[in-house]
């Protein structure tokens, strides 16, 4: 499962480049394809973390295990602090209640 979260990472970010460069005819639609991915990365992180045999309790716990370590650091400082919320929560177990989270 954590090839799935790469994969959906690898996916995101070169989402995140092509909205940088989008030109003003394209930016709608590659802000929403950004979005959308981002949030599908998100979706892949919380089942990669609810299928852990020994979930850690604690946001620092999760931030030390070596899969997370390995996305902060790709993660343009732009995006960190998106996915630092959205770890915060899925360790509490909650789930984003945003009907409109791709708009």
């Amino acid at each position: 499962m954590g090839q799935a979260v790469r994969d959906s990472l690898h996916t995101a970010l070169r989402n995140w480049d092509d909205m940088q460069t989008s030109k003003m005819d394209t930016a709608e639609e590659d802000a929403n394809r950004f979005e959308e991915s981002f949030y599908a990365f998100i979706d892949c992180v919380r089942r990669w973390f609810s299928a852990l045999r020994e979930r850690p309790r604690t946001v620092a716990e999760t931030e030390g295990l070596p899969l997370i370590r390995e996305i902060s650091e790709q993660l343009p400082a732009a995006l960190l602090l998106n996915f630092e919320t959205e770890l915060e929560l899925i360790v509490a177990g909650e789930v984003r209640v945003d009907d409109e989270k791709y708009d």
